[in-house]
């Protein structure tokens, strides 16, 4: 019985993915890609030919964009929660279980067999507490959601869970938790620290942030450049203008033409995460510096970086709110 929890675990944290054709595949990644870059509207049609195709994370991913879109959980939203949460996804379990209204009891039309919030709560406790007790990490990221006691988060965080190491310094950060003066501050920067050294881009900001109000400039330079090479589109755009010196603030060495290069990369998100206004009123800018040689290079370089790195991304959680 162990072993099948600890599949049936596994199987609730990835994706069918041998299952969708190669179309389906580049569908439900574009999808995914949208989704990141904050453009709930846009990500609809390419997840939904892979949710269709039955992957329980475009499902997943297809509800929580519908749920953002009208924002508030709509019975279509649902309908896909409950697909992907019967493939035994986690998330969508847990989002079911966050619901403030049963929808269908408002319109009167619940089926017979019709889950309460708190039986998938339940459920999802029950897969994942097993698993968080033989150690492992993401069990207890999700236990942490399930029951909000901090433990299961400092537990995932002392097992290296990155996301789990970011949430936990930030909430030392705004005082929770009870410490010695000059402990908090050491532990939310040795949390930041590993998340950053973990890979997560929004956790590099934040130790970039704490190594410049050290006074470590080189510091808080290299982790910016890190940021933005992960393509967090936040830094893309404040890295960008770092190298054009629009304006020269943190001590960036001059290469306008890659600082105009990146900041133009953003134009993608054409609106995704409220960059736009301000990328068109940094290009030109920037433009006003360069000659008509440099712009071409620039946006060559562009294209160059676009298929040499990931995706643009805000890097939103995965359990939004």
């Amino acid at each position: 019985m162990k072993f099948l929890a600890a599949v049936f675990f596994l199987v609730a944290l990835t994706s069918n993915a041998l299952a969708l054709s190669d179309s389906e595949l580049a569908a439900k990644s574009r999808g995914i890609t949208l989704y990141n870059q904050l453009k709930a509207s846009t990500a609809l049609p390419p997840l939904k030919i892979a949710a269709e195709a039955g992957d329980h994370e475009a499902q997943y991913y297809l509800a929580e964009s519908l749920r953002q879109k009208n924002s508030y959980m709509n019975p279509e939203a649902k309908k896909w929660y409950e697909m992907a949460a019967a493939q035994g996804d986690l998330y969508a379990m847990i989002q079911l279980g966050r619901v403030q209204k049963d929808l269908c009891k408002l319109s009167e039309d619940c089926p017979p067999t019709e889950k309460k919030p708190s039986d998938w709560l339940n459920q999802a406790s029950s897969i994942a507490q097993p698993e968080a007790q033989d150690g492992n990490p993401e069990a207890m990221y999700i236990m942490y959601e399930l029951t909000l006691d901090t433990i299961w988060l400092e537990r995932a965080a002392a097992k290296n869970h990155r996301f789990s190491q970011y949430l936990l310094a930030k909430s030392y950060h705004q005082g929770d938790g009870v410490f010695l003066p000059w402990k908090r501050s050491e532990t939310v920067e040795q949390l930041f620290k590993a998340s950053a050294e973990g890979g997560y881009p929004p956790a590099m900001m934040e130790y970039g942030a704490l190594l410049y109000e050290k006074g470590d400039i080189e510091g808080f330079r290299h982790w910016n450049e890190q940021a933005a090479l992960a393509s967090y589109a936040t830094t893309v755009y404040g890295y960008g203008s770092d190298l054009a010196h629009e304006p020269d603030t943190y001590g960036f060495p001059l290469d306008v033409v890659k600082g105009y290069a990146l900041v133009y990369t953003l134009k993608e998100l054409d609106g995704g995460g409220g960059l736009q206004a301000r990328v068109e009123s940094k290009l030109p800018k920037i433009e006003a510096k360069m000659t008509t040689e440099q712009i071409t290079k620039g946006k060559r370089f562009a294209e160059e970086w676009k298929a040499t790195h990931p995706p643009l991304s805000f890097y939103p959680d995965k359990l939004s709110r």
